[in-house]
């Protein structure tokens, strides 16, 4: 009967009901929606690349490794000798070896250097392979293979030509002019730093930094020169055992003949993403704000109801409902609006990550599970379902002391 009574009377203030359940529904739904982005973004994070277990370059600090291997910021401090990469490519332990060169640029995008292995082996998200969106890899020596948001960025298209910069600089003023690049095919996007990089082979990358009159005769017969590079800035390997990992990155820091260094991507992104700390705990505080403001609108509409229900409290008194029961009628209440905005706010989220989750994966680089309904979210509505009765506390206790007389 008593949710039946405040079913009712909630419909009988229906235009203040419903806009507070809105206000309700979008502080739940910013609360959820953080809090779900926050926990997976990390996951999300780490899966620019995935499949990867050691990458090795020249001793400059994992995350300094990390950033230009990965996502191609900073610069190397070094190179490794190409004998390296082959010894790696070589080992018993190591199942496959992409090689990575870095340097030059193109109007602000990377160019990387690396070969079919690449497009193969590298992989991101939930272990999605890399894919063309027209066009194929490079099969000639002046081929280029560009990411999505170039393409999208500089209105770019197969077959055009372009012309790479030396450095990686947004300007440059030394241009390979004698070796331009035409692109042979556009990726699909990823929301990866695949996407803002140019890919080209890595005979290219040492074709273009020959003299002049080398480049003229590589334009009539490519194999005229040998083309095999001399270093590379870094390597990606996929091991055949999980289990060896450790003990060839202790091998390959130990390594004599190079100055080699060997990192583990998921614990260096670890390490990077502490240093975001601060980022994701402003998340949580502004929407927890956006929630308290919405529990004082829920506890302003039950306060100004209790003018307007003098009447309506009096008569039930009258019929023999104690103060407690009008404690608890304005509470439930309360816990109804609080319930619907709950659930709904779960329902819309669950229905908007479900059909905007490629998008918020290819534009952004989140991949995020369109699945709420988890323990941490129970939690969550169990935080927002508590506060609302605690904010309610104030308007019942009002209608709790209302004296009969007074109201009659």
């Amino acid at each position: 009967m008593l949710i039946t009574l405040a079913c009712k009377s909630l419909a009988n203030r229906r235009k203040s009901v419903v806009l507070t359940f809105l206000s309700l529904l979008i502080s739940i739904s910013v609360l959820l929606s953080v809090e779900h982005i926050r926990l997976q973004a990390k996951q999300s994070f780490s899966r620019s690349i995935t499949g990867v277990d050691l990458i090795v370059g020249a001793p400059s600090g994992q995350l300094n490794l990390l950033l230009y291997a990965v996502f191609r910021m900073g610069s190397a401090t070094n190179n490794i000798s190409y004998e390296s990469y082959e010894l790696l490519k070589n080992n018993k332990q190591v199942e496959w070896a992409v090689p990575i060169s870095l340097g030059d640029s193109h109007r602000g995008f990377r160019v990387m250097a690396t070969d079919d292995s690449y497009f193969k082996h590298y992989k991101y998200g939930d272990a999605q392979p890399l894919k063309m969106q027209v066009g194929k890899v490079f099969s000639d020596l002046f081929d280029v293979v560009i990411g999505a948001d170039v393409a999208k960025k500089l209105n770019y298209k197969l077959g055009d030509k372009i012309v790479i910069a030396h450095g990686i600089g947004s300007t440059s003023f030394t241009k390979h002019d004698n070796t331009p690049f035409v692109i042979s095919g556009i990726l699909k996007a990823t929301g990866t730093p695949v996407d803002n990089t140019l890919h080209i082979s890595l005979p290219a990358i040492e074709a273009i930094h020959l003299p002049a009159s080398k480049q003229r005769l590589l334009l009539n017969d490519n194999s005229a020169i040998d083309l095999t590079p001399k270093s590379v800035t870094a390597v990606m390997l996929g091991l055949k055992s999980k289990f060896t990992t450790f003990t060839l990155q202790r091998q390959l820091n130990n390594y004599r003949k190079d100055r080699l260094m060997a990192m583990l991507p998921g614990v260096a992104m670890t390490e990077l993403w502490q240093l975001m700390g601060t980022v994701e705990q402003l998340l949580r505080v502004i929407s927890l704000l956006v929630l308290l403001s919405s529990l004082f609108g829920l506890s302003t509409m039950l306060l100004a109801s209790m003018q307007q229900r003098k009447g309506e409290i009096a008569v039930l008194r009258v019929v023999g409902a104690s103060p407690i029961v009008i404690l608890s009628l304005i509470l439930l209440e309360a816990l109804v609006v609080v319930l619907a905005a709950s659930v709904s706010s779960v329902l819309l989220l669950s229905a908007s990550l479900m059909m905007l989750g490629d998008w918020l994966a290819t534009e952004f680089g989140l991949f995020l599970v369109g699945g709420l309904f988890t323990w941490h979210t129970l939690q969550m509505a169990g935080l927002v379902t508590v506060a609302a009765i605690i904010t309610a506390l104030l308007p019942a206790r009002e209608a709790y002391k209302s004296a009969l007389h007074t109201s009659l």
